[in-house]
């Protein structure tokens, strides 16, 4: 399986290994040489937090290596009045009278507590495309759906609080 990604999360990814190459993995043999410079091994905490750590980072960037290796590149621009990559879209919810406000992203990027939904989520692979006004069903299971109206719909650019999710 491949993760779809754009052109700045693969550079936010490689901006996160080129770091944990060149900072964290540095700090982490030291901390590791300096916990085995304390002595005995067997009874030393130190020693196992640091190799923990170390091991943590480089499995870290063995994840983000092979997520940009079997990514699938995907345009993150779409039309002014479509739901896109990058689009803040309000949406009432009529089941529920309540409106609220999303940002479609890719899967990466999602959090849902901050109103970020990937393009691979049930509402987000629903509203892909649409425009203001259209009136769409989410089909979440076989015995479940929703409806909702798009109210609005803003490019919205990346800022700086987009992380790449962690594990």
């Amino acid at each position: 399986m491949f993760n779809e990604l754009t052109k700045s999360d693969i550079k936010k990814i490689q901006d996160e290994i080129d770091y944990r190459k060149l900072v964290v993995r540095k700090e982490a043999i030291d901390a590791v040489k300096e916990a085995r410079a304390h002595g005995d091994l067997s009874e030393n905490f130190e020693y196992y937090a640091a190799k923990k750590d170390k091991n943590k980072n480089e499995s870290r960037i063995r994840y983000l290596e092979r997520m940009i290796k079997t990514a699938k590149v995907i345009e993150d621009s779409s039309e002014d009045d479509v739901i896109g990559m990058n689009n803040t879209v309000e949406l009432y919810f009529e089941e529920d009278d309540l409106t609220e406000t999303y940002r479609i992203v890719t899967t990466v990027r999602e959090n849902v507590l901050k109103g970020l939904i990937s393009i691979e989520s049930p509402l987000g692979k629903a509203i892909i495309g649409h425009r203001v006004n259209d009136r769409i069903h989410i089909q979440v299971n076989d015995k479940y759906g929703y409806d909702v109206v798009i109210k609005s719909i803003t490019n919205t650019a990346e800022d700086e609080n987009d992380r790449i999710r962690g594990f």
